[in-house]
């Protein structure tokens, strides 16, 4: 379909609450994943949520194999995730690195559940139900934030823990994020 132009940080329609995908296997629906697909795999990404291509619905995706973003992330299979539901499953937390197509260039410490169940629909409206943890349950809460209005910079408990990525790790080739 096509590549979109990804919304960055500063943007207003990015702090918005998505509204809930009321019809599935529509070719509306279809060709905004498509759309989202191609964005992501242009930019490298781990993840994007409609609204970071200026569409407020409840529409994720992510996955990732070998990700030069994410040199050392584990593997999380492709996933679309419509109207998502995310229930943390114990209280643990966990700091991790993170960046954001909408926040190119930069990353930061952000607290997360580290095992969390989620469930939600695919494209066709069959449920998805997963038990999840690690790099998976990160990144699954980094997009699903997306549809509350919730960029991760928000989250930062300290800002000492953000910054440019070409400073922060001025040995790696993270590309921009």
């Amino acid at each position: 379909m096509a590549i979109k132009t990804v919304l960055r940080m500063g943007d207003p329609n990015l702090l918005q609450q998505a509204e809930p995908v009321a019809q599935f296997n529509t070719p509306e629906l279809h060709a905004l994943i498509q759309d989202m697909q191609d964005t992501m795999a242009h930019m490298n990404g781990a993840g994007i949520a409609a609204p970071q291509i200026g569409v407020s619905l409840q529409v994720v995706i992510f996955g990732v194999g070998s990700n030069p973003r994410y040199p050392d992330a584990e593997q999380v299979p492709y996933t679309v995730l419509i109207n998502p539901v995310l229930t943390p499953v114990q209280d643990e937390i966990e700091d991790g690195w993170e960046g954001c197509l909408s926040v190119p260039g930069m990353r930061g410490i952000v607290p997360r559940h580290t095992r969390l169940h989620y469930t939600g629909f695919d494209p066709f409206g069959n449920s998805i139900d997963r038990l999840v943890s690690g790099f998976h349950a990160r990144v699954v809460q980094h997009e699903c934030d997306h549809l509350n209005g919730i960029l991760y910079p928000m989250r930062i408990k300290n800002l000492k823990d953000f910054g440019f990525t070409d400073v922060l790790f001025p040995n790696q080739d993270f590309q921009d994020d």
